[in-house]
């Protein structure tokens, strides 16, 4: 394989996203390990602790040839605390700061395709506290009306934001806020990036998110589930981060059967990777340059690929 030390300082970071079951986490800690890196997590789910197997933190990943690669933006936060966005660049700025101030390399691994190119495009951003009265005079509204509200506002393109009638609000709350605050308050340094997507086919995809739901259910997703509402969080504080833990809130809780549950979070889990796949192609159109990688090469094979993308000019991708 062709060095990497001598090239990667043209990057800032280097990207590895994909949908769920890809294979991201164990591509970026081999990467990392290779070139004297450290990982910063791209995942809106993982940065809550002891939610582990439903946010598939893949921890065992990070470690490397016997090594321990370090990681940053998992297990920040408490469940039942609701992280945004900006939140995520604050923090970001502090581990990359930080990894760089120390010599380090940076990889920033996931698949929460807001978090990415709120990274890759500088998106600036504002902390938008409660607006009482707002959210007051959008108490009895419907979800449909809040939608149709917050369509006003932008084009949805993360229908996350109106999954409940709470969410639609905070949306709206925070479009509004902008709107009188613009964002350009607030600055985000540009960032140059080698951007890796790990691509497999659609069929290989679900077969790989049944396999390992299956994996962490027989590991005991469910029992954790538990351990978090037997701490004090209430049903509707895990149904919150939805997927895994809405449906396994459901069953634990006697709302659902355990094979309605697996037949509606497996169909659920893949349509979340076909938005994540939606996601990363609009990035690319939004100004994101994405070097897509065959997500069934051997581990050796896209390290050395990515090894030879950069030894090529970094203009091509930046």
């Amino acid at each position: 394989m062709r060095k990497f030390a001598a090239v990667t300082p043209h990057y800032d970071i280097l990207t590895i996203l994909g949908p769920t079951a890809s294979g991201k986490t164990a591509l970026a800690a081999a990467l990392a390990d290779r070139i004297g890196g450290e990982v910063i997590s791209a995942d809106s789910r993982q940065v809550y602790r002891r939610m582990d197997l439903g946010t598939g933190k893949d921890l065992a990943d990070y470690t490397v040839r016997g090594r321990q690669v370090p990681y940053h933006l998992i297990d920040i936060v408490e469940p039942g605390y609701k992280y945004n966005v900006f939140e995520y660049q604050r923090d970001f700025l502090s581990a990359y700061t930080d990894i760089r101030r120390r010599g380090r390399r940076v990889v920033v691994c996931g698949g929460t395709g807001l978090y990415l190119e709120s990274i890759l495009r500088g998106y600036r951003l504002l902390p938008v506290p409660e607006n009482p009265t707002l959210r007051a005079a959008l108490a009895d509204k419907s979800l449909d009306e809040l939608t149709d509200l917050l369509r006003t506002y932008k084009t949805l393109h993360n229908t996350t934001d109106v999954d409940t009638p709470k969410r639609a609000i905070r949306a709206i709350e925070i479009e509004e806020y902008y709107r009188r605050q613009p964002a350009e308050a607030r600055s985000f340094p540009a960032l140059t990036s080698l951007t890796v997507g790990l691509d497999l086919s659609r069929e290989l995809r679900r077969e790989r998110i049944t396999l390992r739901l299956r994996q962490r259910l027989d590991e005991g997703m469910a029992d954790e589930v538990r351990r978090l509402l037997d701490e004090g969080l209430t049903a509707d504080d895990l149904i919150y981060y939805g997927l895994e833990y809405k449906y396994l809130t459901l069953y634990v809780t006697g709302r659902t059967t355990y094979d309605e549950m697996f037949r509606q979070l497996e169909t659920a889990i893949h349509q979340f990777a076909k938005r994540q796949m939606t996601w990363f192609r609009g990035m690319e159109r939004r100004g994101c340059p994405i070097r897509w990688l065959d997500a069934t090469l051997p581990l050796d094979d896209k390290l050395t690929t990515i090894g030879e993308w950069l030894n090529e000019a970094p203009s091509t991708h930046i």
